[in-house]
Order: C-alpha cells, then sequence, then structure tokens
C-alpha cells in the first residue's frame, strides 16, 4: 500500500511531501489543506495557540484509502488533557468530508521544546 505523508518538516511549512499513489495530487494538496485547517481548530487549554501552531503534530499520513494516521505529542507528558486530545484531533480530522478513519496516536519521542513552534505561535504567544 503506497502512503502520501506529510514528514515533520513538511507539517512545519504547511506543504505535503506527495508521493505517486492512488490520490490524485488536486485531492492530496485538498486534503492536506483540510487537515491543517482541521489541526488549528484544536487548542491546547493552557497555551493559547492550535496544536499545529505549537510543533504538537509530528507526522500525518494518508492512505490511498484516504485513512489518516497522525502522530502527535504534548507539550508535557502529565498534560491534564493527555486522554482527551487525541479524540479532539481524530474529531476534527474526521469531520472532513472525503476522509476515511482517523487514528490518533500519543508519541513522546522526540520531546517537545519551545523549538517546534511557528513563529505565528511565539508571537501570539509571546516567546520569540
Amino acid at each position: 500500500m503506497t502512503s502520501e505523508t506529510m514528514d515533520e518538516k513538511a507539517a512545519e511549512a504547511a506543504l505535503p511531501l506527495a508521493t505517486p499513489g492512488a490520490i490524485p495530487p488536486e485531492e492530496l494538496e485538498r486534503l492536506t489543506g483540510d487537515i491543517v485547517a482541521a489541526l488549528k481548530t484544536v487548542y491546547d487549554p493552557e497555551i493559547p495557540a492550535d496544536i499545529y501552531e505549537l510543533g504538537l503534530i509530528y507526522k500525518v499520513d494518508i492512505d490511498d484509502d484516504r485513512n489518516v494516521a497522525i502522530d502527535m505529542t504534548l507539550t508535557a507528558p502529565g498534560c491534564p488533557v493527555a486522554g482527551e486530545m487525541p479524540g479532539w484531533v481524530e474529531n476534527a480530522v474526521g469531520a472532513i468530508p472525503g476522509i476515511g478513519r482517523v487514528d490518533v496516536t500519543m508519541v513522546f519521542d522526540p520531546p517537545w521544546s519551545q523549538d517546534r513552534m511557528s513563529d505565528e505561535a511565539r508571537v501570539a504567544l509571546d516567546w520569540y
């Protein structure tokens, strides 16, 4: 099975890394944009910035059947919403038309750091 992937650098730049597969490039571009937009609707309740701009999304894979696998982390392993946030991400991405199953995996390697934050998040948080 071929997989379409946005790796860490592509996710940070909001650009898909498209590899030849069953999904037409135009559809892959639309799905990628829709996934990024959906991820930007999920906020860390303790930090007024969305999880995408915070750099909490490590990997997004879209397979040929339009199922999505997401690896994400938290700002800290003891985050009080650790059990809830993957569900928020699944619901946000799962609401996109044309998306199949959404699986979110919580990972802590590499650990999150402020270096993963976008400039937008740094400005919003006054952390530059």
